[in-house]
């Protein structure tokens, strides 16, 4: 179990808000913006986003509306996903903060993927449970379809279940100095106008 640093960010707390926000009207007009301190505002964000991420791609996938359409829906994905990896970042600075006095022992394990992006990942499955969920109980599906649907729905639980875990481990033991996480930063270089050529005009 997380210890007592962590004992408000536990996998199970925030699968239960994963779960909880996708029960709620799923025609959102926006991604809030935290203005909170800690890590729950930038995980509500983080969530938010995924959410109006899954719309927007399953818009964009459309062959029957204008290629102008499809062009919105992917500079949509754009920014959304540029907040999403955003919030990821807030999520790692502030459970970082929690560790300011925490010395990692010699040996500590160096954990690649980051707090952040691990929350990140429950929440992206927690929207393929949902809609898997969804697919396995369609009433005008054939018994074939709901029946597959059942087994990836199974597996998606079970991935999340073995997420969450590893989650809590890695807080519990940064929390103890057995292991430790970095921010990198995304440097997404496509969204930003002195890096991505086709917007400053090194390329035509």
């Amino acid at each position: 179990m997380t210890g007592p640093v962590f004992a408000d960010v536990r996998s199970a707390a925030i699968c239960a808000f994963h779960d909880a926000e996708l029960g709620r009207d799923a025609h959102v007009g926006d991604a809030p913006t935290a203005v909170a301190a800690g890590a729950w505002p930038w995980i509500e964000v983080n969530h938010r986003c995924n959410r109006l991420l899954w719309d927007e791609e399953d818009l964009a996938r459309r062959r029957d509306v204008p290629d102008a359409a499809i062009a919105a829906n992917k500079r949509a994905i754009d920014g959304y996903n540029q907040r999403r990896n955003d919030a990821i970042e807030r999520i790692d600075e502030a459970l970082l903060e929690r560790l300011a006095t925490v010395v990692p022992e010699a040996g500590a394990w160096h954990n690649s993927e980051t707090a952040g992006s691990m929350v990140d990942r429950l929440s992206i499955l927690a929207l393929k449970i949902f809609h898997m969920r969804a697919q396995a109980s369609r009433a005008e599906a054939s018994d074939a379809h709901r029946a597959a649907c059942a087994g990836k729905l199974a597996r998606l639980v079970l991935q999340r279940a073995d997420l969450a875990r590893c989650l809590d481990t890695l807080l519990d033991r940064a929390a103890e100095g057995r292991a430790y996480w970095r921010v990198y930063r995304q440097f997404k270089m496509y969204n930003d106008a002195a890096l991505n050529p086709y917007l400053y005009g090194g390329k035509r």
